[in-house]
This record gives C-alpha cells, sequence and structure tokens, in this order.
C-alpha cells in the first residue's frame, strides 16, 4: 500500500484559509449546477440523545472518490467539545488508492460558512450590511467572518443561547473591525437584519416569519436532518424563492422544508438548487423586495471540492504526515 497523507486540525488551518474556503465551494456548486459532478445519496444514522451520524460521498471532474464519516453531538458544547467530528478520505483519481487521512471538523466548519458565503454572495442583495447570526458556536463564529468576506457588512448582531455568558462579540469585533454586538433575544437580532444565519442544532424553530424584513436572505445552516427545524413555516411561506444545496438531499434532510412539504405548504416543484444559480444558468433572486429562504444540508461534493485544495496545498508546503496503511 502506498503511503498516506495525515492532516491534523491545525495542518488543515495551515493551508485552507477562508478566501480557499470560499473559492472551492464556488467550484463545487458550479459543478454541481453543471451536473458534472457526482453526488451519492446522503447517509444519516440517528442516534441517542440527539445524536447523528453521517457519511457523504462524492467525486468531481479530475478528482478521485472522497467520503466524510462523522456525527453531530448537540451536548458536545455544554462539553467544551466540537458537536462535529468527522474524517474524510480521499482516493487517488486513477487507481483508487488512498491518498490522504483528514481530519474533518476543520473541514466542516470552514467549508460550510464558505459555501453560506457563495450562497449569500448569490442571493443577498448586493448592499445587504446588516448581519444577523444565530447561535454563538464555531459555526457561528465562522458564518460572521464569512459573510464579512462577500458583503459589505457594517452591522452584526449575534444571538445566543445565552446571551448574559455569551463574550464572543467583543473578539470578534476586534478581530474584524465591525461593531458587533451580542442582542437581549433573537428577534432583537433578526429585526432589521439583511441577512440572517441560523447556526443552530436546534429542533425548534428560533426565527418567525414575521420578523423578517422585506429582501433578508436567511440561511439556515443547522436544519441539516428532518427534525432539525431552526425557522418557522411562515419563513419559507414568505419567502419567493426556496434555495437548497441539493434538491433529493434537501427534501429527505432538510427540516424545514420536510415539515412545509409534509403539512401541504409547500410544493417540491418549489425548491431549487443552488448550482445552477453559481454556475449562471438561474436566477435566485428576482427582486429586491423578495425574501429568500436557503436551507443547507451539507453534500459531500463541498468535501471533496475542500479536500483537493487541502491535498494539493499540504503538499506543496509539506504539511501533514506521512504513514504507511
Amino acid at each position: 500500500m502506498p503511503e498516506v497523507l495525515l492532516l491534523s486540525a491545525a495542518d488543515v488551518r495551515a493551508v485552507f484559509d477562508l478566501p480557499s474556503a470560499i473559492a472551492s465551494q464556488r467550484a463545487a456548486f458550479r459543478a454541481l449546477g453543471r451536473r458534472e459532478a457526482r453526488l451519492a445519496p446522503r447517509l444519516l444514522l440517528d442516534g441517542p440523545d440527539g445524536d447523528v451520524a453521517f457519511c457523504y460521498v462524492s467525486r468531481m471532474p479530475g478528482t478521485g472518490a472522497v467520503s466524510k464519516f462523522g456525527s453531530v453531538h448537540p451536548d458536545n458544547a455544554a462539553r467544551g467539545l466540537p458537536t462535529v467530528s468527522a474524517l474524510v478520505i480521499v482516493q487517488d483519481p486513477e487507481d483508487g488508492r488512498p491518498v490522504a487521512i483528514i481530519e474533518g471538523e476543520s473541514v466542516t466548519t470552514l467549508r460550510t460558512s464558505a459555501a453560506s458565503a457563495v450562497a449569500a454572495d448569490h442571493l443577498a442583495a448586493p448592499d445587504a450590511s446588516r448581519l444577523a447570526v444565530i447561535g454563538c458556536g464555531p459555526q457561528g463564529r465562522a458564518h460572521v467572518r464569512a459573510m464579512a468576506e462577500v458583503r459589505p457588512v457594517e452591522r452584526v448582531a449575534l444571538a445566543c443561547r445565552h446571551p448574559e455568558t455569551c463574550d464572543i462579540a467583543a473578539g470578534l469585533a476586534d478581530e474584524l473591525g465591525l461593531p458587533v454586538v451580542a442582542a437581549p433575544s433573537v428577534r432583537d437580532a433578526v429585526e432589521g437584519a439583511q441577512i440572517v444565519v441560523t447556526a443552530t442544532t436546534s429542533a425548534e424553530p428560533v426565527v418567525g416569519g414575521a420578523w423578517l424584513d422585506s429582501g433578508c436572505t436567511v440561511l439556515s445552516v443547522g436544519s441539516f436532518a428532518p427534525d432539525r427545524v431552526e425557522v418557522e413555516d411562515d419563513v419559507l411561506t414568505r419567502a419567493a424563492s426556496i434555495v437548497v444545496d441539493d434538491v433529493p438531499s434537501a427534501l429527505d434532510h432538510a427540516g424545514p422544508v420536510v415539515a412545509a412539504i409534509r403539512a401541504g405548504r409547500l410544493s417540491p416543484e418549489r425548491v431549487q438548487p443552488l448550482g445552477p444559480i453559481v454556475a449562471g444558468l438561474a436566477d435566485g433572486r428576482e427582486s429586491a423586495e423578495d425574501i429568500v429562504f436557503y436551507n443547507s444540508v451539507g453534500v459531500g461534493v463541498q468535501d471533496t471540492a475542500a479536500a483537493s485544495v487541502i491535498v494539493e496545498r499540504a503538499r506543496d508546503l509539506g504539511a501533514g504526515r506521512h504513514a504507511d496503511l
């Protein structure tokens, strides 16, 4: 067997920054939109206490197959641990041999926020500057940085589960040079926002449609399974466009979409994929006054695109270590 490149979370952070992550996710969704990527059905396995195990497999032109296996443990936040744990395995495009094993939580955090940035870049109003982020964990923090990369963000309102103890606003304000405030409630954060990101693992809606201003874009990244529903039904009924990362995956796994279809308040035909929008083959927003809802469950091609960049840069920079299997 060949030597396999082993990349830790520190290795990933050393070679994979936000601009390269955003570029990788543009490539991923462009390939999906042009039907150049191959995507296996997304697998979820429920566990105790709300835990979910997952597995993705996909490939893009010029890449070998890439698989990611991991799990989401919401209670880890109280333990001071990441809620997502994962490994990404990369195969050689010619002979299928394993060439890299990558720590997956660091990949997931950055590629998820980068994909949201790509979605916002195509769906949000060009001058959107007021951002609300619901959830103050790693994804919430990463999304503040990612949104600031693609939109002229002038103000950020954070809504945390425990606002009285939330202390990340000041750090983000210093890091980004932006006014970042901890809102006393989710509603206070959302009202007046032009971009709303929900980065929780909540099974109960946290955002109501009546709170949204016209022209608002809502990006749900924590509604990744049928039992995870971060927004009320009226968010979807008010939305002029409902966009997802992959339609078949969303119809099975995107909690708000599944719930609205089951209740008869949403036709599956209204759900459109992000890929053709990124590829320039479709429009995601028709009017500046439209409310747009985007639900990301996470799909394998995102990991394939990210892993391709990570492995190439790691080889160029000599990052990681090699091991025989």
